[in-house]
Formats: structure tokens, C-alpha cells, sequence
């Protein structure tokens, strides 16, 4: 019941991300529950089912990181003063937020049975009755079970995963003498981390860099390798790709995951880039500002990245050719890169609200407006002038074993 108190009476841009992740949550379980009605229809094409419903796989994982970030940027469940006294420290407001997440989340896998039900044309009094029958089976029963485990699927993995990241961390054995433990010596940051009580203490860099850049390479050597081996077996990839080696995929799927985990890093050091070779002022704001976000903000610009680069090397591998590509796919493509944009935008918005006592310090000190245009406008050019040529190389690379 509190949990619903605190969400009725949040900011409207709270709510609308809420929505927005009711809506993926939506999107995801409609495409999960047409998987089950191909099943359905081709009893005999148990391969093809269980293909397309790893092809979820995606959708899925972007929807529930989409989810954990609205959880962990919601300002109704950040530790307050007062709060603790009632009874909400730290683990409650983190139970607080997984049940938000549960709740959107099942709002939209409810909202996804209904219109699925209805292109069936199991319920009737609407326009488009049955307009999907033949491709939804809708001459054979609804197993009730399976569809309710499909729809489960993404509610609980995004609750379980908003409990784990937002779980009150506490101070290591070893730290400074005398130290509380961190759920209760400062405040939650964007990443469901707690922020030392100290601000002068400068932030240890993100350690992710070395690994995605070996997963990285191993990514790029798995797909060589597969493109090359004559006896691999053959996958088809949604938009009509036919002949795609098993072992190519897996190589993508190095490929994302190294640039998932090697966004920090790259933040980390574009911060250290702009503060190079003596810096004036407006450098070593931006620069310090990237080191300090590189946490928050690196890794949605590392999944971004995996998007994009996905985006060029399927245009690729389709130019001059019309690609098949039906609307399970579309509507597949169209969650997967919305909620990398808008996980990435949350995420921004919250490193922006991190730094307005900073901002708000320099404009008392007589910093003029134009300098913290500025400075986040060349943070902004920073990363694209090293994640935009990053994305391109990746791509070509990725693409380059099916090109031929």
C-alpha cells in the first residue's frame, strides 16, 4: 500500500517513466506470447519455435535493464532524513522499489495478454477483432500455464534484479577508522551505489576496461573462426538472413557484452583525455565531470553502442537487397533500440539532478551560464567522438564474416 501511496504522488516525468517501462514490459510479453502461438500453429516446427523464442532473448534483457534504471534513478525510494525513523531505512526503500518495478511490469504483461487475446479474437467488441487468428492459432485452446510463465518472465526478472542492484551495500573490512557502514553514511547514487560521506574522495576508476577489450577481441576471433568452420550449423537471423553459423552469433554476443562492460571505462577515460596536456577551466569541468558519470552514464552508452552497432552491420549485410522483415521483428528491433535510448536518457537525467549542487555552487561563484553550456556540450562531442567511431569499427567487423 505504501508503495502505491508513493507512486500515485510522484513527479509526472517518475510516472511516465514508469509507463514507458509498463509499456516495453508490454511490448516484450507480446512478442513472447506470439512465440507460443507459433508453437501452437507448427507443432511439427519445434525448432523454429524454440529459435524465435531465443530471439526474446534480446528484448527481454533490454526491457528488464530499462526497468532497473527507472527503479534506481526513482527519487521516492533514496534514503531521506526522517525516513529511517519510521521504519524505511535503506532495505525497505529497496523492497519499495522492486515492488514499483513488479508493479509496472505486470501492468504491462496484463495489457500484453489482453491485446493478444483479442488479435486472437478470443474477445470480441473491439476493432481488429481477430485480425491475427491465422498466425496466433486461434482455432487450438490457450495453454494457460505456459502463457502465464511467459508472462512471468519478464515481471520477475525485473524485480529480482531492481532488489539485487539496490540492496544497501555496506562499508569493507579495512576501510577508514571509525567509517559507518555506507547505507548509512551517504546517499544512494544512480547506480543503486551508496556515495561516500566524504566529497572529496576521488572516485576509483571503472575496472571493466581490460575485459571488454579482451572479450572484445575473443568476440571478433569467435565469429573469424565460425564464418570460416565448414561444419557449423546454420541459424536464421530475424529479417530474412538465412545461413548465419551458430558460432557467429555467439561471437555478437561476446562483441555486446565487451562493450557493455568497457562503457565505463571508455567514460572514464575520455575524462582523463579532456584533462590532458594542461587544461583551462572549462576541460577540466567537463573532464571531471565525465570521471565522476563514468559509472552512472557508461554503461546505457555502452549498450547504446551495441545497438547501433548492430543497426549498421544488418544495413549493411542489406544493402541493395529488400529484407524481409515481418512485424514481430519490427516491433522486436523498435523495443531493443527504445529502450537502450531511453535507459541512456534516464541515466542522463540523473547524472544532470547528481551534479545541481555543483552546478548551482559554480553559478553562486559567478560561473556564467555560457561556461556550463559549455562544458556539457563538449562532454556531449566527447563521446561521440570516441563511441560513434568505436560503433562503426565494431560493426564492420561484426559484419564482416557474414558479408561474404
Amino acid at each position: 500500500m505504501l508503495a502505491l501511496r508513493l507512486a500515485r504522488g510522484a513527479h509526472p516525468l517518475v510516472q511516465l517513466r514508469r509507463l514507458l517501462v509498463a509499456a516495453a514490459s508490454a511490448g516484450t510479453g507480446f512478442l513472447l506470447l506470439c512465440t507460443l502461438g507459433y508453437a501452437m500453429g507448427h507443432p511439427d516446427a519445434s525448432g523454429g519455435a524454440v529459435l524465435r523464442l531465443a530471439w526474446c532473448a534480446a528484448p527481454v534483457a533490454a526491457t528488464v535493464y530499462f526497468a532497473v534504471t527507472v527503479a534506481r534513478t526513482d527519487p521516492s525510494t533514496r534514503p531521506r532524513s526522517g525516513l529511517s525513523a519510521v521504519g524505511l531505512g535503506p532495505a525497505r526503500l529497496s523492497v519499495l522499489a522492486a515492488i514499483s518495478t513488479a508493479v509496472a511490469c505486470t501492468l504491462g504483461s496484463m495489457i500484453a495478454l489482453l491485446f493478444f487475446l483479442h488479435l486472437r479474437g478470443d474477445l470480441t467488441g473491439l476493432p481488429f477483432d481477430g485480425a491475427s487468428a491465422g498466425l496466433l492459432a486461434a482455432g487450438q485452446p490457450l495453454p494457460i500455464g505456459a502463457a502465464l510463465t511467459l508472462l512471468a518472465l519478464v515481471p520477475l526478472t525485473a524485480t529480482a534484479a531492481s532488489a539485487a542492484v539496490l540492496r544497501p551495500r555496506t562499508a569493507k573490512p579495512g576501510g577508514k577508522p571509525g567509517a559507518k557502514s555506507g547505507a548509512r553514511s551517504g546517499a544512494r547514487d544512480g547506480a543503486g551505489q551508496v556515495e561516500p560521506a566524504d566529497p572529496n574522495a576521488p572516485a576509483a576508476p571503472p575496472s571493466g576496461l581490460p575485459w571488454g577489450v579482451a572479450l572484445l577481441a575473443a568476440g571478433l576471433a569467435v565469429e573469424t573462426y565460425a564464418s570460416r568452420s565448414p561444419g557449423a550449423s546454420d541459424l536464421s537471423m530475424p529479417g530474412g538472413l538465412t545461413g548465419s553459423p551458430a558460432g557467429v552469433l555467439a561471437g555478437w554476443a561476446l562483441t555486446a557484452l565487451a562493450l557493455a562492460l568497457a562503457g565505463p571505462g571508455l567514460t572514464h577515460l575520455c575524462g582523463r583525455i579532456l584533462q590532458a596536456v594542461r587544461p583551462g577551466a572549462l576541460r577540466l569541468l567537463a573532464g571531471r565531470g565525465l570521471q565522476e558519470e563514468a559509472r552512472r552514464i557508461g554503461r546505457p552508452l555502452g549498450v547504446l553502442c551495441v545497438v547501433g552497432s548492430a543497426a549498421y552491420a544488418a544495413l549493411t549485410l542489406y544493402s541493395g537487397d529488400r529484407p524481409d522483415i515481418g512485424p514481430l521483428t519490427t516491433l522486436g528491433s523498435l523495443l531493443v533500440a527504445g529502450c537502450a535510448v531511453l535507459t541512456l536518457a534516464t541515466a542522463a537525467i540523473e547524472a544532470k539532478h547528481a551534479r545541481s549542487d555543483t552546478t548551482s555552487a559554480l553559478l553562486q561563484l559567478g560561473a556564467p551560464a555560457s561556461m556550463l553550456r559549455g562544458t556539457a556540450a563538449l562532454r556531449a562531442g566527447t563521446l561521440a567522438a570516441v563511441f560513434g567511431p568505436l560503433t562503426w569499427v565494431v560493426a564492420q567487423l561484426a559484419a564482416l564474416p557474414l558479408a561474404g
